[in-house]
C-alpha cells in the first residue's frame, strides 16, 4: 500500500512542474503578441492604412521633394 501512495506523491509533483512549464508557454507567447503589436510589426487591421495616391503626391510636394511641375504631372495622370 506505501507503494502506491509513493507513486501518487510522485505524480503529483510531476504534474506541478508540468502546469508550471505550460504557464511559461503561455506567459512567453502573449509577452510575444503584446511586443511585436506595440512596436508596429503586427497591425491589428491586418496592415497599415492604405493611404491615396494623391496624398502621398501632396506630402511629397510639401516636404519639396518634387516640384510643382512634377506634382500637376502626377495629379492630372491621377485623375
Amino acid at each position: 500500500m506505501w507503494y502506491w501512495s509513493d507513486h501518487m506523491a510522485n505524480w503529483g509533483f510531476g504534474g506541478f512542474f508540468m502546469f508550471i512549464f505550460w504557464i511559461a508557454i503561455i506567459a512567453l507567447v502573449i509577452w510575444g503578441v503584446v511586443t511585436l503589436t506595440r512596436s508596429g510589426t503586427i497591425h491589428a487591421g491586418g496592415g497599415a492604412p492604405r493611404r491615396e495616391p494623391l496624398d502621398i503626391a501632396k506630402e511629397r510636394y510639401a516636404k519639396g521633394e518634387i516640384t510643382q511641375e512634377q506634382f500637376e504631372t502626377i495629379k492630372k495622370h491621377l485623375q
